[in-house]
């Protein structure tokens, strides 16, 4: 029974689901062997080939898989006690499945939190964006703003979590989970701003220092505004007005002017 098992696993992890997720001829298939010659083996049934999983330290799921209630629960830990605070184990205890499922799915800590950010992050959204910009550099800017403004703003509150690590620890979990996560971010960025700067309508800056210059003021603004908010009160001007600020004052620093155009 090891070696079904083992292929079970095998099939499990390469597909991305859970064991009972997994066609058995899949798994058969990893096993070296035929579908009917597998049923034969496990008496005609997959039950006894699930609990040898499940006592093996791994769950074979049925349930919503292990990786959706995994994300899900490290995101609100995350949300809750930071990246410093959240350990596998609390993972598997909040997500009710075995601490081996989790490093079957995730292969370790790192890779649970790169795709805690996938699902909570600006990534997913910057790339829709970026498949269907918009017709305009001021639209373009201000969506782009919006949808990372969205990110920070979005339940659990896993990308402040991030940031705080990020720039408390630099060598920590957000540094290498920025790491994976980077090149297609400014892959979606420079689909988004690369053509506004070869039309002449931005300056021709590096695309990490145009990145910084519309990101940095939104970040810092989004992270000090818990404690803005209580020492400011109504003085505050709305997020939305402090993105409209933003996106302004963003166009005047490296918008050029151009035909038809006039600058911000």
């Amino acid at each position: 029974m090891n070696e079904l098992v083992a292929a079970a696993l095998a099939a499990a992890k390469a597909r991305g689901r859970d064991v009972a997720d997994v066609p058995l001829t899949a798994i058969a298939s990893a096993a070296g062997m035929s579908r009917s010659t597998l049923l034969r083996r496990l008496g005609g049934s997959r039950a006894p080939l699930d609990e040898a999983v499940r006592q093996a330290g791994v769950d074979p799921g049925g349930r919503p898989p292990v990786r959706e209630r995994a994300i899900e629960a490290a995101g609100r830990l995350v949300a809750e006690r930071g990246l410093a605070g959240v350990t596998l184990d609390a993972v598997a205890d909040r997500a009710d499945c075995s601490l081996p499922s989790l490093h079957t799915v995730f292969e370790g800590r790192d890779g649970l939190f790169t795709a805690v950010f996938l699902q909570y992050g600006p990534l997913p959204d910057l790339e829709t964006l970026a498949a269907d910009p918009p017709e305009s550099l001021e639209e373009t800017v201000r969506a782009i703003h919006h949808t990372f403004a969205a990110a920070f703003d979005r339940e659990p509150r896993v990308v402040p979590a991030v940031f705080a690590d990020l720039f408390g620890r630099p060598d920590g979990p957000a540094a290498r989970m920025m790491e994976a996560h980077l090149p297609r971010m400014f892959d979606g960025l420079s689909r988004l701003l690369l053509p506004y700067v070869e039309a002449g309508r931005l300056r021709p800056l590096p695309l990490p220092v145009l990145a910084q210059l519309m990101l940095g003021p939104l970040l810092n603004h989004v992270l000090m505004r818990p404690v803005l908010e209580p020492a400011f009160g109504a003085g505050l001007p709305s997020p939305d007005a402090v993105l409209d600020l933003f996106v302004e004052a963003y166009l005047r620093a490296v918008a050029l002017p151009g035909p038809g155009h006039r600058n911000p």
